[in-house]
């Protein structure tokens, strides 16, 4: 196994600058928590920017930005922007205990998770490590939650939390081509009693405009606004 992993951000941290914070430390603008860093601070050896296969959703209250966290479904249809950061395992590690409020302590072992697919290594929101492949540097993997988007109720991210989210694809879908761009997919709402199974947007109601809600966003401003 490589000593390096690409680590694949789809949340806040499509932000170079608001990663940052997780390997040197530091608070971001707009969060409510500040981070300790890595055991090795050292900025990551490259980044780019991917569509990966799966949707991004909002669920469990996020004490750092209030509201939805975004989590990463790989099983909803459709595509979602990343941006993935060359790291060691060791600062892979670090990111992801500093994710479920814990201090740094040891590496992963990440050998097997690209015969697996996944691993989970316990029950939190960030626990579930998915493998997405591997390119001649190093295996590409993220964390997110060990259930599916229909499994847990859905939650609206506050409105700092969205503009840190839309700055950060705005800059990053210029490095993005082949695909219509967009930022959230819009999943399907199990269907309840008396009411049949409906697309929703996470998306606050109040917040946006019909266009929005409906993602019929025509204009650049709209579709880095607009949820999918």
């Amino acid at each position: 196994m490589s000593s390096l992993v690409w680590y694949v951000a789809y949340g806040s941290n499509l932000s170079t600058t608001r990663f940052s914070c997780y390997l040197r430390g530091g608070q971001p603008p707009g969060a409510a928590r500040t981070y300790p860093g890595a055991r090795d601070r050292s900025l990551p050896r490259d980044d780019k920017a991917l569509w990966i296969p799966g949707g991004i959703y909002f669920a469990t209250q996020s004490h750092v930005w209030g509201g939805g966290r975004a989590l990463y479904d790989p099983d909803v249809p459709g595509t979602a922007a990343a941006r993935a950061y060359l790291i060691t395992v060791g600062q892979f590690s670090d990111v992801l205990a500093q994710e479920m409020y814990r201090q740094a302590a040891a590496d992963l072992d990440l050998a097997e998770i690209a015969t697996a697919g996944r691993a989970q290594i316990g029950d939190g929101r960030y626990e579930t490590l998915i493998y997405l492949g591997h390119d001649e540097q190093a295996p590409m993997v993220t964390f997110t939650a060990p259930w599916a988007v229909q499994d847990v109720p859905l939650l609206s991210p506050s409105a700092t939390y969205l503009q840190v989210l839309g700055r950060a694809w705005a800059r990053l879908t210029g490095g993005i081509t082949g695909k219509q761009p967009s930022i959230w997919p819009v999943f399907r709402e199990p269907a309840r009693r008396g009411r049949p199974s409906r697309l929703r947007a996470s998306w606050p109601p109040n917040r946006a405009t019909p266009d929005q809600q409906n993602c019929g966003a025509s204009q650049p401003e709209d579709r880095a606004t607009c949820p999918r």
